[in-house]
């Protein structure tokens, strides 16, 4: 089965178990309702998502994971060992694992998933993940054979050994993304193996066992590696029906919830809401992107221009409340050795005008129409109206639905666009080489640059973090200069729980880890 059509089967998913879903209920010992995004694929390796990614990290469990203190713990892998001067990694898998059939789960299965993440025939969108793994992205590429990934089982130690290109003493914690989760075998030869239901094998706490239109019901995995999570039953909701998540959770129908910031600016002073008021980390970033592969954007000069035209960061200060999310640099705050430099292109509209001329378009004359398509942000027409005022171009708005969105992206980008990028792991890498470097599949806009890859090379490869946080400054000045996307503003993430639910503390990665939930007695 080709992993692209996982989205097919979370439709037939919910066809099949159409109107056997409950209704809403209160929270009773033992279960909870808990308001989730639909996800497109149930597939690790086909996830680009942040909301599968959150279903996912339920079903499938990873070699290790970060705490809710984003402390780096091991799970699947009771431990783990960097060799050669970084050059290899060999993680030891826990004795005794079993997927939730009861089937043994053994190195060779954690092998067997990370090399679908590169599978030629489909690869993952998050593949460059892996680009340190001697022979992966050339593997992924149809340029090398599987043979020569650096991926192998020490079966008789029931170890997982990893060749990378270069130093990579952080593919530890890279590994935590759900992109690394432990999958069946099944899953490459029988479609159902993702349909909910008796057959749903999993790894992580959770199996899938039915769905409905607008649920989906999760039942806790007796032979989960950390013990049968408390919650023996979880249902997802994924559709309120036109209702808001605050009224749905006053309503006793969600015992917990991800709200905006706006519904959060008067919770707060709310006396019966505010009790249950989470703020929840985010390490995530809101940015705009130029198609670079064409006119207009193919030159660094009209990408300058629009970047020291517009005022970003006032057009973000007027959605953003809290002056902390306001974007300096790609990286946002939480991510370990972030630099405190500003990286936002400086707002400078005479020499935005000048640059423009340069760039052979006088006040605008001549430039084409450009589309600016996004899946809906509060700046857009901000940012359209600079434009035109400084510059006198035209650029035309679009919206287009988020199912659709990130396929049009990696098919045919538009001359502009935005995205919101949330953490995979902490690591400044996962918002500038993953995002940027040449030939990365979440590049989006398709900007090279030598000096760029050279700078990340040299950051994944540095032993001293202080050396690693300098190329990454250098890589990230580069971003800044030429302007192939542009920060706007970082995440603020709030949730309402129900008084009584423990471990709903998030790590900033965008899922909860609902194994480790439980009611006060």
């Amino acid at each position: 089965m080709h992993r692209r059509t996982a989205t097919f089967l979370l439709a037939l998913l919910v066809a099949l178990f159409a109107g056997c879903g409950q209704g809403p209920t209160a929270a009773a010992d033992g279960s909870a309702r808990i308001l989730l995004g639909e996800p497109t694929t149930l597939d690790p390796a086909a996830a680009g998502d942040a909301g599968s990614a959150a279903l996912i990290a339920q079903l499938f469990e990873t070699l290790t994971t970060f705490d809710a203190d984003r402390v780096l713990r091991p799970a699947l892998a009771e431990s783990w060992r960097v060799e050669d001067g970084g050059m290899r990694v060999v993680f030891v898998i826990r004795d005794g694992l079993q997927f939730s059939d009861g089937s043994p789960l053994v190195a060779a299965d954690v092998v067997r998933s990370w090399l679908r993440v590169a599978d030629p025939a489909s690869p993952s969108p998050l593949v460059t993940l892996m680009a340190d793994v001697r022979g992966a992205l050339a593997y992924a590429s149809g340029q090398g054979r599987v043979e020569e990934v650096g991926l192998r089982a020490d079966v008789g130690a029931n170890e997982v050994v990893v060749d990378m290109l270069r130093p990579g003493s952080d593919f530890i914690n890279i590994v935590a993304s759900t992109t690394f989760a432990v999958v069946p075998a099944a899953i490459d030869q029988d479609p159902a193996a993702l349909i909910a239901g008796e057959g749903f094998v999993a790894s992580g706490g959770y199996r899938l066992v039915s769905g409905s239109a607008t649920t989906l019901e999760l039942e806790a995995n007796p032979t989960y590696w950390a013990g049968a999570p408390a919650l023996g039953a979880i249902t997802l909701v994924t559709d309120l029906g036109g209702a808001s998540q605050v009224e749905a959770f006053e309503d006793g129908d969600l015992d917990y919830a991800s709200i905006g910031s706006f519904d959060a600016s008067w919770i707060a002073f709310d006396a019966e809401l505010g009790a249950s008021l989470r703020e929840v980390p985010s390490l995530s970033t809101n940015y705009y992107g130029f198609d670079v592969r064409s006119a207009p954007f193919d030159d660094v000069r009209v990408r300058q221009a629009f970047a020291a035209a517009v005022d970003w960061r006032r057009i973000a200060r007027l959605s953003e409340s809290d002056p902390t999310a306001l974007a300096t640099s790609m990286v946002p705050p939480g991510i370990p050795g972030r630099s405190e430099v500003d990286f936002v292109p400086a707002h400078d509209p005479d020499a935005a005008r000048a640059l423009l001329a340069e760039a052979g378009f006088p006040g605008g004359a001549g430039f084409p129409d450009v589309i600016l398509m996004t899946g809906g942000t509060p700046w857009d027409q901000a940012v359209i109206v600079e434009l035109q005022r400084e510059l006198g171009v035209t650029v035309q708005s679009e919206i287009m639905d988020f199912g659709t969105y990130f396929d049009r992206l990696d098919r045919d980008p538009p001359a502009m666009w935005s995205l919101s990028w949330v953490a995979d792991y902490p690591g400044r890498n996962d918002f500038l080489g993953v995002l940027l470097s040449t030939g990365s599949s979440n590049n989006y806009g398709r900007w090279s640059s030598a000096a760029f890859d050279a700078a990340i090379a040299e950051a994944g490869a540095a032993a001293d973090p202080l050396a690693a946080g300098l190329a990454y400054d250098r890589a990230e000045a580069i971003v800044r200069d030429e302007a192939p996307v542009i920060p706007m503003s970082y995440g603020t993430g709030w949730a309402l729980s129900r008084d009584g639910l423990l471990g709903a503390g998030q790590n900033g990665m965008g899922a909860l880890r609902m194994a480790g939930l439980a009611w006060d007695e």
